[in-house]
C-alpha cells in the first residue's frame, strides 16, 4: 500500500515542476497556463491523499471544485490568447504587455 508521504512526495514534484515551469519560461503564455494546470493538480492530489488517509470526503469535493475552476481557466485563457493571438499575431508575454491602460 502506497503511504501518505509518497502521494505528498509526488505532490510535491509537481508542484515544484510547475513553479519552476513559471519561473523558467516567462515568454509564452501556453506553458505558463500549463504550469498553473501543474499546481492545482499538485493542490488536488494532496486533497485525494488527506481524504483517502483521513476517512472523509470533504477534500474529494473540493477537487471537484478546483476542477472546474481549471477547466473553466483553461477554456477562457485559450480564447483570449487566440483572440489576442489573431488581433497581434503573437502570444508573447512582451508583445501583451503593451495592452496595459
Amino acid at each position: 500500500m502506497i503511504s501518505l508521504t509518497e502521494f505528498l512526495m509526488v505532490a510535491a514534484l509537481l508542484f515544484g515542476l510547475g513553479v519552476a515551469g513559471m519561473i523558467i519560461n516567462r515568454k509564452n503564455i501556453i506553458v505558463l497556463l500549463m504550469s498553473l494546470e501543474l499546481i492545482l493538480l499538485a493542490v488536488n492530489t494532496n486533497f485525494v491523499a488527506f481524504s483517502y488517509f483521513w476517512n472523509n470526503t470533504v477534500g474529494q469535493i473540493f477537487v471537484f471544485f478546483i476542477l472546474t475552476v481549471a477547466a473553466a481557466e483553461a477554456a477562457i485563457g485559450l480564447a483570449i490568447l487566440v483572440v489576442l493571438y489573431r488581433k497581434q499575431g503573437s502570444i508573447e508575454v512582451d508583445v501583451l504587455d503593451k495592452l496595459k491602460g
